[in-house]
């Protein structure tokens, strides 16, 4: 881990800092809180709120953590705001309809994991990082405190929020809860004094609140600082596990190479800029030469980035290989007990499939077959009734599982 930067001249911070940034509420107030912090020798806070509503991350939340990394290396703090009590009144941010709350319980469990994946991108030295869950603050406030609150923000300036001003033209309800979920969020970063606030180009105004409100509090603005959503491999939509056009934060290596080879072209110049560190200079050189060559370099540079151990000629001899048609080395291997053959001899290839772990139950795995995403040994296995035999299993090399292109098992027969 590279060591923090302190003392870096401002001019050379804001250059940083702006890299990929959509919207930077204002400019002129980050150089002065930065001179500031040079002067004074007492760090930015660096506010990012995250309702763990899903417990798995992607590429696409990398690029706002990427950036708070750079505040750490910069010697900034950085508040990771985990919205434990938020995420149970739900974000309706960008929602053509009110999301379903979530329990305390399930917040919680899903923060859990969701600081894990966290880990991978920023530092975990105390004095450049915080983690805090809004709960401690939001849930002790009483009905006269959550009054006191609304009353700070009009309901004409709530409904400027674009999503709630074409759900009330369409005539979609809005729940009330929904209308104080700005206010919510916003007081945040008054209860911790925030500086800066990072989010998503679909936080800004959710943010903006937040500034608002640390004035109506007589405290000092906080920055408001967006960053775009990252595309999916569709092309088309943000990146999203809903949509299966991501790549997770914590796929192997190999995984994670092969998914960045077809990031699609045009997309390639806004991957390099919100993933990798490399200069502008050196983006264009490889925008300007092979397709080819630039979506080597970007794999390279991001998996590198999550896993500077990895043997990335192996991740990418396992891509070609694959991209060929081939069965790659080095598979991981699935142990079949005898106990799962039938008296015939037979084990269901659906039973197969959730052994190896390509899918959780046996209808997925019949689903998977009938749209012919599954194949034996390189061949489609379009049969979700059928089964293998123990010769099969016991064949030299065993039986060899693909889902899709690059996810696979070898499975072998055990005593």
């Amino acid at each position: 881990m590279n060591e923090i930067r302190r003392n870096v001249p401002v001019d050379e911070q804001l250059q940083i800092l702006r890299r990929g940034v959509v919207d930077l509420v204002s400019e002129d107030d980050l150089r002065r809180k930065l001179e500031r912090s040079l002067e004074t020798g007492v760090p930015l806070r660096v506010k990012l709120g995250a309702d763990p509503t899903r417990p798995d991350l992607h590429l696409g939340h990398a690029v706002i953590l990427r950036k708070m990394r750079q505040f750490q290396d910069l010697g900034h703090k950085v508040i990771m705001l985990i919205g434990d009590f938020t995420a149970m009144i739900g974000d309706p941010s960008g929602k053509s309809k009110t999301r379903p709350p979530l329990t305390l319980e399930q917040t919680r469990q899903n923060a859990g994991s969701y600081l894990e994946q966290c880990r991978l991108v920023l530092r975990q030295e105390p004095e450049v990082l915080e983690i805090r869950y809004n709960g401690e603050w939001l849930e002790p406030m009483g009905y006269a405190d959550v009054i006191r609150l609304a009353s700070r923000y009009t309901v004409a300036r709530i409904m400027e929020r674009d999503d709630f001003k074409k759900r009330f033209e369409g005539g979609v309800p809005i729940a009330m809860h929904e209308l104080l979920y700005p206010l919510t969020q916003g007081y945040d970063s008054v209860a911790l004094e925030a500086d800066v606030e990072l989010g998503g180009t679909d936080q800004l105004f959710n943010n903006l609140v937040g500034r608002a409100l640390q004035r109506d509090y007589s405290q000092e603005p906080q920055v408001v600082m967006t960053l775009p959503l990252l595309v999916g491999l569709d092309g088309t939509e943000k990146m999203s596990k809903s949509l299966d056009n991501y790549i997770g934060l914590t796929d192997e290596p190999h995984a994670m190479f092969a998914g960045l080879m077809k990031v699609p072209d045009p997309l390639l110049d806004n991957y390099f800029t919100l993933l990798t560190d490399l200069r502008r200079e050196r983006i264009d050189e490889l925008l300007a030469g092979h397709p080819v060559a630039a979506h080597r370099e970007l794999a390279r540079e991001v998996v590198r980035a999550f896993y500077p151990d990895a043997d990335l000629d192996a991740a990418e001899a396992r891509f070609r290989a694959v991209a060929r048609g081939g069965i790659p080395e080095n598979l991981p291997e699935v142990t079949v007990p005898g106990s799962e053959l039938g008296e015939d001899g037979r084990v269901s290839m659906a039973k197969l499939v959730v052994l190896a772990g390509l899918e959780p139950s046996n209808g997925a795995a019949r689903k998977l077959m009938q749209n012919r995403g599954l194949k034996l040994n390189g061949e489609p296995f379009t049969d979700p009734q059928g089964a293998l035999s123990r010769d099969q299993l016991s064949a030299e090399g065993g039986a060899v599982l693909q889902k899709g292109k690059d996810k696979f098992a070898r499975l072998r027969l055990g005593s």
